[in-house]
């Protein structure tokens, strides 16, 4: 079951604002069209109501930071059955896409419903999303199949839990809870199994590999210096991320002592070094001015915008991790090959082929031993 969220007015005494449903699904469809990082804020909507050669149509359909399509559909009062195998019939269908037809139903997406935006390219909406110069080579090398509901049975849970648990289906379930007080609206998101969970499940049945102890890092870098900068990662030795409990949470992962190789997505990778302390606020984090002093960060000289992201809400604070540098390059010498591992999160423990083939690969391209 989903963590369940509920709220409460503050006044003589807490009184509790009952949730209930929306007035209509095509108005929560509305919403996540309008703004689909309600779902994961690494989404680019790319088309919606698309039909599919079987004559069916998907609400909603998205690309992720890696170049993988994301399927989301709207349960319609349809039973547990129908749901999933629906979901499932989409994914069969979207697999089979190529980048021709990914860009044509981005076209048809702005024609229909963003008309002022028709000339605008996949490529160039992606790149203007992520904050890249390049959208990555391989496209749909992966999809991910998502239900968004008010509320599932227990038939449907189970369902979903285990085509993630046993075959490494990429399937979850995001649930949503509307409250009203008065004039005023909220909403609420909770998932059914935790993203970073669906995926380490995924890659641990489609793969069943061991961990070969090396860490990715996925570095967020602003190339016109309003937000966070590898130079500034270079000189004060971390990496970070920060903008919200999401991209946040993985940074935990990274153990002292550990080795991370560091990519910028749409780039290629520009870094392996040695953890040498986990996360910390940026407030709390000290470097050298210099003359042996140890300063905050953000009061140090920086290429890039280090608070773009912070804020007074602790899930959205910029978090640092310091790390001693074994080799880096700048971002014009990123090293980027055909097959190399790419991943969402901030920091990852992969475990698939391609991170084993991407890892030999750097040690070579970086001159690094074992």
């Amino acid at each position: 079951m989903p963590v369940e969220v509920a709220l409460w007015r503050l006044g003589d005494k807490p009184e509790r604002v009952d949730f209930s449903p929306i007035d209509a699904e095509s108005r929560l469809e509305q919403i996540l069209a309008d703004d689909p990082t309600i779902i994961d804020p690494n989404l680019l909507l790319i088309g919606r109501q698309v039909l599919t050669a079987y004559g069916k149509f998907i609400d909603l359909l998205a690309l992720d930071s890696d170049g993988n399509l994301i399927v989301i559909e709207l349960k319609r009062g349809r039973t547990p059955r129908e749901v999933v195998a629906q979901l499932l019939d989409y994914g069969s269908w979207v697999r089979s896409l190529e980048d021709t037809d990914i860009a044509g139903i981005f076209e048809e997406f702005l024609k229909k419903y963003y008309p002022n935006h028709s000339g605008t390219s996949l490529d160039e909406a992606f790149c203007k999303k992520f904050g890249v110069e390049e959208m990555p080579e391989a496209v749909n090398e992966s999809h991910e199949l998502v239900v968004v509901a008010g509320d599932l049975d227990d038939s449907t849970e189970r369902i979903i839990g285990y085509l993630a648990d046993e075959y490494g289906v990429a399937i979850n379930a995001v649930f949503f809870r509307f409250f009203k007080d008065g004039e005023a609206e909220y909403l609420s998101r909770a998932w059914l199994i935790d993203p970073g969970e669906v995926e380490a499940k995924v890659v641990e049945k489609r793969e069943k590999l061991p961990w070969n102890g090396e860490f990715y890092v996925s570095f967020g870098h602003h190339a016109n210096a309003d937000g966070r900068h590898w130079d500034d990662a270079r000189k004060y030795n971390f990496v970070s991320a920060g903008g919200g409990e999401w991209y946040v949470r993985t940074l935990s992962l990274l153990e002292p002592g550990g080795r991370v190789w560091v990519n910028i997505p749409g780039r290629g990778y520009v870094g392996v070094g040695k953890v040498l302390e986990g996360p910390v606020v940026v407030d709390d984090f000290l470097v050298d001015d210099g003359a042996g002093n140890k300063i905050p960060i953000q009061d140090a000289p920086l290429t890039g915008d280090i608070l773009r992201y912070h804020s007074d809400s602790p899930d959205s604070r910029e978090h640092l991790v310091r790390v001693e540098w074994l080799k880096t390059v700048p971002v014009s010498e990123a090293i980027r090959e055909k097959g190399f591992f790419g991943n969402q999160n901030s920091a990852a423990k992969p475990r698939a082929k391609r991170w084993l083939h991407t890892v030999e690969r750097l040690k070579k391209r970086f001159e690094i031993g074992e």
